[in-house]
Order: structure tokens, then sequence, then C-alpha cells
């Protein structure tokens, strides 16, 4: 298979970027995206130029690193896929393909297709994680946990923090994200005792990276790899309100 690449290159976050148009040619329809992107920068290596930079690590579909913007889309065609879980099957012979960053003002440009997420491990660190002592492995049934919040629980737990909720929102919010980890340890009892803490942490937190405000537009949800749903958003609103009775 033969495609036409425009992809966004910039050397830095101080530099302004372009896109450049590559030829890819011969490219197996069994190859994920990164494959074909491998395929291409073996091409500019031997001719002498700079390989095009993105991230990457898994290349299973866990890690969540590998986002870009594929044809205006996040992690490109399909749903519940990564961008490494994208096969060149999925395009048609002689497309042309434009590859981009994730456009988010708390996400700037490193260099090429790889931005900075950190603004997600200071959320993180603001309030996504319990204190509590663990010790030793507990017995499975020392704590009861019913089975409809251990599935909820896993379901939020699910996400990856790969950012395309943030890439697909117009408003570039980050409340799924935050919602989700805010969901997994709110439905679980040794989330309990920093329940109102953490909320208006990583609340805090995610207003002073910069990230913009909901719409409930569901963009998010549409093309996150998890699909993890919007009603999350909804339990950490009412987690956050309570919070704030609470307080006073």
């Amino acid at each position: 298979m033969n495609f036409t690449l425009h992809i966004w290159r910039q050397s830095s976050a101080d530099s302004e970027g372009h896109f450049e148009t590559y030829e890819a040619r011969n490219i197996p329809g069994e190859a994920s995206f990164l494959e074909m992107l491998d395929i291409l920068n073996d091409s500019l290596v031997t001719d002498g130029k700079e390989p095009v930079a993105f991230d990457h690590d898994c290349r299973e579909g866990i890690c969540g690193s590998c986002g870009m913007m594929i044809n205006g889309r996040a992690h490109g065609p399909g749903r519940k896929q990564a961008t490494c879980d994208a096969r060149m099957r999925m395009f048609e012979d002689g497309q042309s393909i434009t590859v981009e960053p994730w456009r988010a003002k708390p996400f700037p440009v490193i260099k090429d297709l790889m931005v900075d997420r950190r603004a997600f491990d200071r959320i993180i660190q603001a309030g996504g994680f319990i204190s509590a002592r663990t010790n030793a492995i507990p017995e499975a049934n020392a704590i009861p946990v019913s089975k409809p919040a251990a599935d909820e629980a896993m379901d939020a737990a699910a996400c990856i923090g790969c950012g395309a909720c943030v890439a697909a929102c117009p408003n570039s919010s980050a409340m799924l994200f935050v919602a989700a980890k805010v969901s997994h340890l709110a439905l679980l009892p040794q989330g309990q005792i920093e329940r109102g803490d953490r909320v208006q942490r990583m609340v805090a937190q995610m207003d002073k990276e910069g990230f913009g405000n909901c719409s409930n537009n569901y963009a998010c949800e549409a093309e996150c790899p998890k699909e993890i749903s919007v009603t999350h958003i909804a339990r950490m609103n009412r987690e956050f309100l309570r919070a704030k009775i609470y307080e006073r």
C-alpha cells in the first residue's frame, strides 16, 4: 500500500512548526500505524534526513503514549484503540493522511508529534492516591466491595492517561481523565479517607494547568481508547459538591 503523509514537524516547543509531505511506499496492510512511521523513518535516515519524532512504548494499546491526531481524529480511525492498534489496512491505498500532535495548551509540543503530558502527572500527584498503609497483601475478602462498585471502579481505572479526551474536546477539557481517577478511588473503601480532599485538590490542579471546561459534547467518550464513560464526570461533579458541603 502507498500513502501520502502530511506530518507536523517542529524542532522544539519554542520554534514554529509546519507540515511536510512524505511518500510512504510498499507499506504492508497488516502493519500498525507506528510501524508505518518506522518504515518512513528508515527511509529518511537512509537519505540523511531527520526522522519524525513520536512517542511510543508498549505498542500493545496499554500505555497510551502513542497518542497523535490522524486525519483529525485522536488515535486515528476506529474506536477502542490506541494509535499503535490502528492498522494500515484501515486506510485506502493511495490515501492522504494528515498526522499532528495533540492540540492543547497544557500539552506543549516537545518535538514533531511528541507532546509534554506531565500536566496529567501533576494532577495525579495532587490527589490521585491513597495514603492508607497496606502492609502485607490483605486477604481478598477482608474488605467487602460490592460487585457493581468493583466493576465500575475497574472500568474507571482502565484509563491510560493518553490525552485523547483532551485532544478531542473543543475546549481541551481534562474532565474525563480527572473524573476517571477520582471515580475509581471514590468507589472503593480504601479511598474514602481522602475522598473530599482528593477531588478538590485534583480539580484545582486541573484548573491550574489550564485545561478548559466541559461543555458536554461527549467527544471525549467517543475517542477514548478505553471507552471511559462520561457518567464518571457526573460522579466527579457530585463528589466535588459533596466535599464543598461537608467542608462548610
